[in-house]
């Protein structure tokens, strides 16, 4: 385990280099690499790229209020990975036909993107790039139509084509990415929950605010839990939340926009090596 404190550096097929370490997914844990890494290649490199992994509920939501609060890290834009099959999912199309061409399931299904755009550009203060993930199931029709409807939002949008064409097919969307982050004033985060708040006002800020839920409910043991780690000054740690990555609520079943909808908090667990609370949803 001596070597694993060390970034591992790695090149793609095309010899550009990358900075792996660490990757715990975000639907369980923070979702990001370490801070090692993305600092390195801070030192190293004009721009650097890292994911936040899952659902921008997820993995954004905790790379700003966890990694970035607690680093002092200021992005510059936020990328929005997107697909057409996941876009029509959450229009309610059912798995086996996801691949057939369904504009009105995609004007349904925008909706989500749309709530996440809001999230990060309301709520977060962050300038957004929607990177249209392309597919070779993908129709020219179901491309245009995005695109047109997020021309209509003002967002800026990119068709990346990496999956098929390598760099060549990602050109479009490094050139805006530069752009938009050149641009001034530069976007300045804006965190969902302040330090000192405590842990059920962090759980509820987030749950309201990200998630949208209407209320939040706790078990008796998740409120044991909070009332210890009050009282023995842990409240002031970031929240680290474990739910669905396939819905904004705490339940897989809900997908797109979801209505009304009640954050359950199961559990509580601290981390208090790596500085965050876990909760545990639904």
């Amino acid at each position: 385990l001596k070597d694993a404190i060390k970034p591992n550096l790695v090149q793609t097929l095309e010899g550009t280099p990358a900075l792996i370490h660490g990757g715990p997914f975000a639907n369980i844990a923070h979702g990001c690499n370490s801070v090692i890494a993305t600092k390195m290649a801070m030192k190293l490199s004009d721009y650097v790229i890292t994911e936040a992994g899952f659902g921008a509920d997820l993995g954004a939501e905790k790379f700003l209020n966890i990694k970035a609060r607690k680093n002092n890290l200021e992005p510059s834009v936020v990328i929005l990975v997107a697909t057409i099959k996941a876009i029509k999912y959450h229009g309610g199309v059912e798995k086996e036909k996801i691949q057939e061409e369904n504009l009105e399931a995609i004007e349904k299904g925008l909706a989500n993107v749309y709530r996440h755009i809001d999230n990060l550009k309301n709520k977060f203060g962050q300038k957004v790039i929607v990177a249209l993930n392309k597919y070779s199931q993908d129709t020219e029709k179901e491309i245009q139509f995005i695109e047109e409807k997020l021309q209509e939002q003002n967002i800026e949008t990119s068709l990346v084509e990496g999956w098929e064409k390598g760099s060549e097919g990602a050109k479009d969307i490094a050139n805006k990415i530069v752009q938009v982050a050149e641009e001034k004033p530069e976007a300045k985060l804006q965190l969902t929950y302040e330090d000192e708040d405590s842990i059920k006002e962090k759980i509820e800020k987030i749950s309201t605010e990200i998630y949208r839920a209407n209320d939040v409910l706790y078990t008796d043991i998740a409120l044991e839990k909070i009332a210890y780690l009050t009282e023995n000054n842990m409240g002031n740690l970031p929240i680290c939340v474990a739910k669905t990555q396939y819905s904004l609520s705490d339940d897989k079943n809900k997908i797109g926009i979801t209505g009304d909808h009640i954050i359950h908090v199961k559990d509580i667990k601290v981390y208090s090596g790596a500085g965050f609370i876990v909760v545990y949803l639904g």
